[in-house]
């Protein structure tokens, strides 16, 4: 591949080169947030930046686990000291579900967005219709920015009006378009309902959620070629697919390649400690940003490294994929759903005992069903039941009841039953 085929010369360098440039900001980073005092510099303790020299150095340093968060930001409001930024020097401050609130740096492209949006075919000069929420959770603005560092204009979407949706890119022709994976399908459904021509599109960006291989090959169809990246709220991105040989809109080389601005590890779920190559395991991550860095954070996912570089010429390491979740946390429709959400349903319900949330495919779209055992039950308690699901996790769901007994004695409240082949 020529040079213009990458968005920096990061991306070639050499892996020693890289290992070095990366841990020397961290010996930086982990200097200045020992000086600064507050949350970081107590979660630190004793650890020396000088002996922070290379991977195998990491383990010197703590865990954090994310759902950790949830009660560092209960106990030491508003960002369990974990912020290097003072709120008021923060560019926005966001909430997600957990909740877990991150802020983000005021310096374009924070989340290294531009990067991955690069690999997928997305260049200066293109229209991006960005269909990310930007209400309250960072994902909107995150895509938002690094598209405008790229050197893009933004049509700030969000999520939900479909119809207007559709009709806003009939009319404006974007050529790129971000969300997550199924959404794409929903508004070009519906413009094909209402006549409206949506074919500018041909280049796509999507995360939150798992690309299914029947989905990606309906867009490829259609002309579109989509690719998928791996981040979150706290991190930015953390590792981006690249193109195929061949070239076609479908055609992507294996796994992810990790971002220039990440260091990751893939550690024995429940433990710090590291597994072989291949194998699968939670993935650990540390940044750098500078208004909210993440230290080793463990986010719950599953992934496993790839031997090898990738294909496409990058020399940074690779990992699978997203590949579900060390813990009964589970994405849906591109928003985690926590099993303390479950409970809190069944606590404004006396007459239901126990649930699980099962999650499944239904099309090409993600669906949840909430299953009831009740001790007791009233007309009207299913549609209750639904709205109290809709209110804590933001999202619609079904309802089953059934009697008590009748849930497998295993302990999962939250069951992906998706299927990631």
């Amino acid at each position: 591949m020529a040079a213009g085929d990458y968005f920096d010369t990061l991306e070639t360098r050499a892996p020693e080169e890289r290992v070095a440039a990366q841990f020397a900001a961290l010996r930086g980073q982990v200097a200045q947030l020992k000086a600064a005092g507050g949350g970081w510099a107590e979660r630190l303790g004793e650890v020396s930046p000088d002996d922070l020299d290379g991977p195998e150095d990491l383990a010197k340093l703590p865990l954090t686990r994310k759902h950790d968060l949830i009660a560092l930001q209960k106990a030491a409001p508003p960002f369990g000291g974990l912020n290097a930024a003072a709120p008021g020097k923060a560019g926005r401050i966001f909430t997600s579900p957990g909740p877990i609130f991150e802020l983000e740096a005021r310096e374009s492209d924070y989340g290294r967005m531009a990067r991955a949006l690069f690999a997928a075919g997305v260049r200066p000069g293109e229209v991006l219709h960005n269909c990310f929420a930007y209400h309250l959770t960072p994902g909107g603005w995150i895509m938002d920015w690094g598209a405008r560092a790229l050197g893009c204009a933004v049509v700030p979407a969000g999520i939900g009006n479909t119809e207007q949706q559709a009709a806003a890119i009939a009319h404006l022709r974007p050529s790129a378009w971000s969300g997550t994976p199924d959404y794409l399908k929903v508004i070009l459904d519906k413009a094909a309902e209402l006549g409206l021509d949506c074919g500018s599109i041909r280049t796509a960006l999507v995360s939150g959620g798992a690309l299914f291989p029947s989905l990606r090959q309906e867009y490829a169809e259609r002309g579109i070629g989509v690719q998928q990246c791996y981040a979150t709220a706290e991190l930015g991105l953390v590792a981006y697919e690249t193109h195929g040989q061949a070239g076609g809109p479908g055609d992507v080389n294996p796994g992810m390649v990790l971002d220039e601005g990440v260091i990751l590890e893939i550690v024995r779920p429940g433990t710090a400690d590291p597994v072989r190559p291949g194998e699968v395991g939670e993935v650990v991550v540390t940044n750098f940003n500078s208004a909210y860095p993440m230290i080793r954070l463990a986010t719950g996912d599953l992934s496993a490294m790839l031997e090898g570089q990738s294909p496409c010429g990058r020399t940074n390491g690779r990992i699978k994929g997203w590949m579900g979740r060390a813990d009964q946390t589970t994405k849906i429709k591109g928003m985690f759903v926590h099993p303390e959400q479950v409970a809190a349903v069944v606590a404004r319900h006396p007459q239901v005992a126990k649930a699980r949330l099962v999650v499944e495919r239904k099309g090409e779209a993600d669906r949840m069903r909430l299953v009831c055992e009740t001790t007791s039950s009233y007309e009207g308690l299913a549609d209750k039941l639904g709205e109290t699901l809709q209110a804590v996790c933001k999202m619609k769901g079904e309802v089953q009841l059934v009697h008590p007994g009748e849930l497998p004695n295993d302990g999962k409240v939250i069951e992906d039953a998706r299927s990631y082949e």
